[in-house]
C-alpha cells in the first residue's frame, strides 16, 4: 500500500474495527491467560525493566508483593498512557494493552490456578469492552480518537530516521550525515519509483544496514589488532621470556599449574539458560499463541506497526519490526541470561513473522519452531555478543534513536490531533498538560504523556461544548 493511500486512509478516520470475530476473542483471551500464567512463574515477562528484578524474585530474595509493586510502577504509564490510545485511535491492539496488565496480574496473583483466570479476564475486557469505548467515543461531539490518527504521519516518516540518529551517537558527525542524505534520497526516490512502496521502507533497510556495517568492520578491526599485540607479546625476548610461566607455577603451590577462577556472571548465566531450557514446551506454546495473534492482523508490535497494520500494509509492518528486533536482541538476551526471565515476545521476531504468514496453522507452527530456537540459542547468543562490543553498543544506540524518534513523533502528532479537535484551545490543553507531567517529574512517562494528555483534552472539550463553552472545530 502506498505512503500516499495509508495517510489518506488515516486522514478519513480509516482502520480497523475493534469488533473482533470469535477465534480472534479467544486467541486473545488464551493469550492473556497464557502470558499471565508465564509472569507467575517468573519465566517471562514484556517490561525489559521489571526482568532484571526477577532474579531476587526467583531466588527467594524478594517478594512477590515487592515484584509486583515494581512491575505495576514501571507499566501502568504504558498501558494507559500508550497503549490505550493507540489501540482507541488504530483499531489493533498492541503489547502495551494485552502484555503489560498480565505481567502485573500474574506477579500479583498468590495462586498458581488464579493467574490464568485473571489474565483471561483481562483478555476479555479487552475483546469485549474497547469496540463498546471506541464506538461510543465515535460519537461524542468532540471525536477525539478519529482526531489521534492525525498521529500516523509524523510516527511512520520520522520513525525512518532512527537508524540515522544511532549512527551519528555511535560513529559520529561524517558517517552520521552520510547516512541522512543516503536515506533522504532513497525516500525521495521510493517516492518517484515506487509509488506503491511504503517511502521510509527502503531507507529504513538501508540505514540499518550501515549501522551494522560500521560496527562489524570496527569489531574485525579491533580483533585483528587484539591478535596482533598477543603476537607481539609471545614473540621471544618479548616480555621477560618465560618469568611470567615460572611466577605462576610458584603461585599454584609449586604444582606447576595454575587454576583459573570460575566467573561467577558465566555460571549464572548457564543456570538461567538451564532453567528456561527445561519449560521449552511452555514457551513453544507461547510463542505459537504470539505468532498467531500476529497473523491475524489484529495485533500490532509498535507505534508505527499499529498504523500499517491498521491501513493493511502487513510487509511494511514486517520490516519495520524486523529493524526493530535488532535493538532488543541484546538487551533481551543478556537480561534472560541474568534474571532467568525470558521476554513474552522473545526477540519479538515471531510479529515480523506472523504478519507474512498466510494462514493461521502455518502461524503456530512456525512460531512454536522460532520460541524454541531462541531458547535453546540464548547461550551462544550471549557468547558472540561478549565478542562484538561494537554490535552489543549499537542495539543500545538503536533502542535508544528509536524512543527518540517516537517520543518527537508522538509528541508533534498528539499536538495535530488537538489542533484537528480543538484548534488553538485544544493545543493549549494537550500542549499545557504535557508541559505540567514535565513540570511534575513525569508522573506519566514521557512517551505515553502526549496521547494520555489527547485523551484527556478530548474529554475536557466534550464537557465544554456540553456546557455551551466550546464549538467543535469544523471538518
Amino acid at each position: 500500500m502506498s505512503t500516499s493511500t495509508i495517510l489518506a486512509t488515516a486522514a478519513d478516520g480509516g482502520g480497523h474495527s475493534l469488533d473482533f470475530s470469535l477465534a480472534q476473542q479467544l486467541t486473545v483471551i488464551v493469550l492473556c491467560a497464557l502470558t499471565a500464567f508465564i509472569s507467575h512463574m517468573a519465566l517471562a515477562v514484556f517490561n525489559d525493566g521489571v526482568r532484571p528484578f526477577l532474579l531476587d524474585f526467583i531466588q527467594g530474595r524478594g517478594t512477590r508483593s515487592a515484584t509486583t509493586a515494581v512491575s505495576f510502577g514501571l507499566s501502568a504509564g504504558f498501558i494507559f498512557g500508550l497503549g490505550a490510545p493507540m489501540a482507541l485511535s488504530t483499531g489493533v491492539l498492541n503489547p502495551w494493552l494485552l502484555f503489560l496488565p498480565t505481567d502485573v496480574l500474574g506477579l500479583l496473583s498468590p495462586k498458581k490456578w488464579l493467574a490464568p483466570l485473571l489474565g483471561g479476564a483481562w483478555g476479555a475486557v479487552v475483546v469485549f469492552g474497547l469496540d463498546g469505548a471506541n464506538g461510543l467515543a465515535h460519537d461524542l461531539p468532540v471525536d477525539f480518537l478519529t482526531a489521534m490518527q492525525e498521529m500516523s504521519t509524523p510516527i511512520l516518516f520520522l520513525f525512518t530516521l532512527f537508524p540515522v540518529l544511532a549512527i551519528t551517537r555511535q560513529f559520529g558527525k561524517v558517517r552520521g550525515a552520510v547516512a541522512g542524505v543516503v536515506e533522504l534520497a532513497l525516500v525521495l526516490l521510493t517516492m518517484k519509483l515506487w509509488p506503491d512502496m511504503f517511502a521510509g521502507a527502503l531507507a529504513m533497510a538501508v540505514g540499518v544496514l550501515m549501522l551494522i556495517g560500521f560496527a562489524v568492520v570496527k569489531d574485525v578491526r579491533q580483533r585483528r589488532l587484539d591478535r596482533a599485540g598477543l603476537l607481539r607479546s609471545a614473540a621471544p625476548g618479548a616480555g621477560g621470556g618465560g618469568t611470567g610461566a615460572e611466577g605462576s607455577a610458584a603461585d599454584a603451590g609449586g604444582t606447576g599449574a595454575s587454576v583459573p577462577a570460575e566467573d561467577p556472571m558465566n555460571s549464572l548465566f548457564s543456570a538461567s539458560a538451564a532453567r528456561l531450557r527445561r519449560y521449552l514446551p511452555l514457551f513453544m506454546v507461547l510463542g505459537a499463541g504470539v505468532c498467531l495473534l500476529a497473523q491475524m492482523h489484529v495485533f500490532g508490535g509498535g507505534e508505527a506497526t499499529s498504523f500499517l497494520i491498521a491501513k493493511g500494509d502487513y510487509a511494511g509492518a514486517a520490516q519495520v519490526d524486523f529493524y526493530r528486533v535488532f535493538g532488543f536482541v541484546p538487551l533481551i538476551a543478556t537480561t534472560a541470561l541474568a534474571s532467568g526471565a525470558y521476554g513474552i515476545a522473545g526477540f519479538t521476531l515471531v510479529y515480523p513473522i506472523g504478519y507474512l504468514l498466510p494462514n493461521p496453522w502455518l502461524a503456530v507452527v512456525v512460531g512454536a519452531l522460532v520460541f524454541a530456537v531462541e531458547v535453546l540459542a540464548l547461550s551462544y547468543i550471549g557468547k558472540v555478543l561478549g565478542k562484538l562490543p561494537s554490535v552489543r553498543d549499537s542495539s543500545e544506540h538503536l533502542r535508544s534513536a528509536i524512543s527518540e524518534t517516537l517520543q518527537l513523533a508522538i509528541l508533534f502528532g498528539s499536538l495535530m490531533a488537538a489542533n484537528t479537535m480543538g484548534g488553538g484551545l485544544g493545543i493549549l490543553i494537550v500542549g499545557g498538560l504535557y508541559l505540567l507531567n514535565e513540570a511534575m517529574g513525569r508522573v506519566v512517562v514521557r512517551m505515553a504523556a502526549a496521547p494520555a494528555a489527547v485523551l484527556v483534552g478530548g474529554v475536557l472539550l466534550n464537557l465544554l461544548y456540553w456546557l455551551d463553552l466550546f464549538t467543535p472545530v469544523k471538518g
